[in-house]
């Protein structure tokens, strides 16, 4: 699997974008955006329209820069899970050094405003990231996860149905970057037109727009 954080090869940040996210399917993927928050109920509906709502978010006033349980249930919402075991790994005895890496990351800074050349070995995700998944039992995946559930608007969900979509050559998170900035800002604004007329609610952020609406056009491909 494609390690988020690797530094891509110089064509990387050319690589087209998911036909899903741009303007000639812009009725799809409202439709996907619409679909997937529409109302959770026992029975039915997507658990996962709820991951940075619940508890009112990972990244609410008093919860910001440290995690909690309600992060670690937050995750399983989007179909993975922490093991007991690294559970209290990150509640519990490792959580000084895992939460000091979380404080050192801004909360109120899009990937956007983010320099693609500075994502790197010394990024405050990168060392995060790196830190959780130092932790037996958590995967690429979950770690980013995590990541997303407390820095919404910094750390994209990525999972294997995305990066089949995106098929990077090396970091997503670098791609993804540089395809927000590229052509004054083009996608940013072209993923908040899709939330606004999807009308699913300001908080939810550009990069879950994208998240969303592409693993919404490829889960069953």
């Amino acid at each position: 699997m494609t390690d988020p954080r690797l530094k891509p090869r110089a064509s990387e940040t050319h690589r087209p974008l998911p036909d899903i996210v741009t303007e000639r399917r812009r009725a799809d993927a409202v439709q996907h955006l619409q679909r997937y928050f529409r109302d959770v109920t026992a029975t039915s509906g997507w658990a996962g329209s709820r991951f940075e709502r619940l508890a009112g978010g990972g990244d609410a006033p008093g919860v910001v820069d440290h995690f909690t349980a309600d992060d670690l249930v937050a995750v399983s919402l989007l179909s993975v899970e922490v093991p007991p075991l690294a559970a209290l790994q990150i509640l519990e005895s490792r959580k000084r050094e895992i939460d000091t890496l979380l404080a050192a990351l801004p909360d109120r800074v899009d990937l956007v405003d983010v320099d693609p050349s500075t994502i790197d070995e010394s990024w405050p995700a990168w060392r995060l990231w790196s830190e959780l998944r130092s932790v037996p039992g958590i995967g690429w995946v979950t770690a980013g996860k995590l990541l997303a559930r407390k820095r919404p608007h910094l750390v994209p969900v990525y999972d294997t149905v995305v990066q089949r979509a995106v098929n990077p050559d090396g970091s997503f998170w670098v791609w993804l970057a540089s395809a927000l900035r590229a052509d004054d800002r083009a996608l940013h604004r072209h993923l908040l037109s899709l939330r606004e007329e999807a009308g699913i609610g300001h908080d939810i952020s550009a990069l879950r727009v994208f998240d969303v609406a592409v693993w919404m056009d490829n889960q069953n491909r």
